[in-house]
């Protein structure tokens, strides 16, 4: 039951106890005490909102950054990890395989703001031995939601 609450919870965080207990075929009380007992386990970490920020006035910049960093003495990447995280810049952060380590995503006011972090504080850690930043420009699908519009007068959109 809980891997099906965890799934209409990331499809609709917003679905009430008694909304899941009907999907479910359970009680509103056992959904509760289920949700419950996951927010305490630590597997639900939080509830979030999923914006589109190309139709807001915000003009903050994402970018996701890779890191080739040197594993330390026995912390291995943790240390590393601990310390990028800190960075209230920073959104997410992803040991990953391949040519580089970590997949950092970041976020600032603007490029040069980004690009200031990532130069100064990010590049310049202990271990960190080079970075790849790529900026988002659009997010077409996030967290699953599709985000982009088709419009008739979008010329980058193949007519079906």
């Amino acid at each position: 039951m809980n891997k099906k609450i965890l799934d209409l919870l990331c499809e609709n965080a917003r679905y009430s106890n008694d909304e899941i207990a009907v999907m479910l075929g359970v009680s509103a009380d056992e959904v509760k005490a289920a949700i419950a007992e996951m927010e305490a386990a630590g597997i639900i970490c939080g509830y979030t909102t999923l914006i589109n920020y190309e139709k807001t006035e915000n003009e903050d910049v994402t970018a996701l950054i890779e890191l080739k960093v040197t594993p330390q003495p026995d912390a291995g990447f943790e240390d590393i990890a601990k310390k990028i995280k800190e960075f209230k810049e920073v959104e997410s952060v992803s040991l990953m395989s391949g040519g580089f380590d970590f997949a950092v995503t970041v976020k600032g006011a603007n490029l040069r703001d980004v690009a200031m972090f990532v130069a100064k504080r990010l590049s310049t850690l202990e271990g960190v031995l080079s970075t790849a930043t790529h900026f988002v420009l659009r997010k077409y699908k996030d967290m699953g939601v599709d985000l982009a519009e088709k419009s008739a007068n979008d010329r980058r959109v193949m007519p079906f």
